[in-house]
């Protein structure tokens, strides 16, 4: 059991990298103009599924963000293609792209702290 959860991990990170290069270098879309963090990725356990958590930079309008998930959900199997070509893998997971929103929530959860402290003094 434990050697399947350090495979899913090791797999995991592996895919985080190579998603992200592919991403930002092989991705020609030109309605995909912002940055695109790939933040993490879950992995099912028989490694055949594979959900992708993103963010981009400097994006709120949450039309812009369900658009752009439906671009990278379509180029999914592109990806996948260069994936194969790039790792390892007997057998390349499917691919869901989720939009990611930690890093914003984080950045309220921050300010909201920051304005509570300034009241205090």
């Amino acid at each position: 059991m434990l050697h399947m959860v350090n495979r899913s991990c090791k797999v995991g990170q592996v895919l985080k990298k190579e998603i992200s290069v592919i991403v930002q270098y092989s991705l020609r879309d030109p309605r995909l103009n912002n940055i695109i963090t790939v933040s993490n990725v879950q992995l099912s356990r028989d490694l055949s599924h594979a959900k992708i958590f993103v963010s981009f930079l400097n994006e709120k309008e949450e039309i812009f963000l369900k658009k752009s998930i439906n671009i990278l959900n379509h180029a999914s199997s592109f990806i996948r293609s260069l994936l194969s070509k790039t790792t390892k893998l007997r057998i390349i997971p499917k691919l869901i792209f989720i939009y990611d929103n930690s890093f914003i929530e984080g950045m309220h959860i921050d300010a909201l702290i920051n304005s509570a402290i300034k009241k205090n003094k």
